[in-house]
């Protein structure tokens, strides 16, 4: 499939001879490959669910699309954040943002890069369909001043507004617009246009070819306006979603790196010659979600009631949960248990509320008694069996804990692809699910996660519709506190107020597994998010 055809053919001869040299550019790239290429070969467990990079909020996606597009901003490798494809920027009021755009950069088709796009993409972003609306909640007007000058207003003080920005990729105006493709891409509803399969970034790596659950090849972008620092002429996607291929694959040699590693062949890995284990703590914190919105609860034997409206059912639950078997037999120790939506590493931690309820069976079954559901109930679960390291199997040890007290499950666990697209039309009644926050910052899984639904994608992923008002209004003041302090106060109070109403079961923090060949030199962010700009193979 030739590089055009993924850049998208423009439907004018104007637009064809902007990108024109460019795909000559690629074509000679590939067909003059020096004695010295470097062909860089990878896997994960799912693929990437589609190229529009608003499609979907999830890690592995995300870091994905940052090879082929980027944001005013980018977050480094010790997930600092610096300039992108704006050079500098200020907060001149405390509602408004200056941002300074990089001159002289190009797309992978060749069109000029000005404020016209990123006033487009914020834009677009912005609409039905989008994934990432909740990026851009606080953004009440994004303006052009010059060619490389736009302001952004927000609806009052942000203090972590440039944190977000670096996932808000900016899209070609007059490539999307020659493709009819000026709509996001819906995965909810299952719809499509040119940009699902298509990508024309400002990125380092271009798309070459895409084979939808099989194979993605990307090449270095040769117009890219930065020093390349990586060493890649050729890079290789390919989704393997069994565990065992994945790591065989890796040992016979068809892979430079495969991701997660099974802990369990973790010790195989390293004992084989040339091959090693990165390993690191993720920010990511894996948990379980419950309807708490429908008077009657979907997949469950119980009629004309929903058990999760009791704490006492959603106590009930957490305490069915032995934790500490989880990690120990499924994770290998490879996690480290937590009682709150975030982990060390994110902005607003509090070691002193990371307390866990006890396991206690005995008590979890009196309080379904005292509840009403002394016998027991059935309900359906919802989990992946392809995104979080043992994933299907953590639910299986949490459906066994519940069987202990007399709650059956029904487990339906699926390719991520599907699961995905079930859950987020909050078709489920009872879920695993996990987190990382993109700002490094609390506010992050308070707005996304633990706020009621509300305007501009507040509680967009509270798939459950847990919500508490005083948690919302808490939520909003830490959104435009300028005081660490105070901000810090703020936070612990919100997390105090979720854990006492159990509005989500915290299960862990899972650990980071990458087996790479040791000729291979790749960098391991903590929030799981793989870029080949720092790819370098001896």
């Amino acid at each position: 499939m030739s590089v055009a055809k993924n850049i998208g053919v423009a439907k004018n001869g104007g637009m064809a001879k902007k990108w024109a040299w460019w795909a000559v550019a690629a074509a000679l790239l590939v067909a003059i490959q020096p004695a010295g290429a470097k062909t860089f070969r990878w896997a994960f467990q799912g693929d990437v669910s589609m190229m529009d990079p608003y499609g979907l909020f999830e890690t592995m996606t995300v870091g994905f699309h940052s090879n082929i597009f980027e944001g005013l901003v980018r977050t480094g490798g010790d997930l600092t954040i610096g300039p992108a494809l704006a050079t500098e920027w200020s907060n001149p009021a405390p509602d408004l943002w200056r941002f300074a755009l990089r001159r002289g950069v190009t797309f992978h088709d060749g069109a000029p890069f000005t404020a016209d796009d990123v006033v487009f993409s914020f834009e677009r972003v912005g609409k039905q369909g989008s994934d990432f609306t909740t990026a851009v909640a606080t953004i009440t007007a994004v303006r052009k001043i010059d060619d490389y000058t736009v302001e952004i207003s927000t609806d009052g003080p942000d203090p972590i507004l440039d944190r977000k920005l670096d996932i808000v990729f900016i899209m070609s105006r007059s490539w999307a617009e020659a493709h009819d493709a000026t709509e996001p891409v819906d995965l909810r509803k299952g719809v499509e246009n040119h940009a699902a399969r298509h990508a024309n970034g400002t990125g380092p790596f271009m798309l070459l070819s895409r084979s939808p659950d099989v194979k993605t090849v990307l090449m270095p972008f040769p117009g890219w306006w930065d020093r390349a620092d990586h060493d890649v002429t050729e890079a290789v996607f390919t989704p393997i979603g069994s565990d065992a291929t994945r790591v065989a694959a890796l040992l016979a040699g068809d892979l430079d790196l495969a991701y997660p590693v099974p802990l369990q062949d973790i010790p195989r890995i390293e004992r084989a010659a040339g091959l090693g284990v990165l390993k690191g703590p993720e920010l990511r914190t894996i948990f379980l979600g419950m309807d708490q919105w429908r008077d009657e609860l979907l997949y469950s034997s119980v009629t004309g009631a929903n058990p999760f409206k009791d704490l006492r059912v959603r106590r009930a639950f957490y305490q069915a949960i032995d934790i500490e078997a989880i990690r120990r037999k499924i994770m290998r120790r490879a996690a480290t248990p937590t009682a709150l939506m975030i982990g060390a590493g994110i902005n607003g931690f509090d070691p002193e509320l990371n307390e866990r309820l006890a396991h206690d069976p005995d008590a979890a079954r009196a309080l379904l008694a005292e509840a009403g559901y002394g016998a027991g109930f059935e309900l359906g679960m919802d989990c992946p069996n392809d995104r979080y390291v043992n994933d299907e199997s953590i639910c299986q040890a949490v459906a066994a804990g519940l069987a202990k007290i007399g709650v059956s499950v029904d487990l339906l666990a699926q390719t991520k692809s599907k699961y995905f697209a079930k859950v987020l039309t909050d078709d489920t009644s009872f879920y695993l699910l996990g987190w990382t926050p993109v700002t490094r910052d609390a506010l992050d899984p308070l707005y996304n996660l633990m706020s009621s639904r509300g305007e501009r994608g507040r509680g967009k992923f509270n798939l459950g519709r847990y919500s508490n008002p005083e948690l919302d209004a808490l939520t909003s003041r830490i959104g435009a506190e300028m005081d660490p302090a105070r901000r810090q106060h703020l936070i612990g109070e919100a997390f105090r107020i979720h854990q006492q109403d159990i509005g989500h079961i915290p299960l862990h923090q899972q650990a980071l597994a990458w087996g790479v060949r040791d000729s291979v030199h790749v960098v391991q962010r903590a929030d799981n998010q793989f870029q080949l700009r720092y790819v370098t193979m001896d």
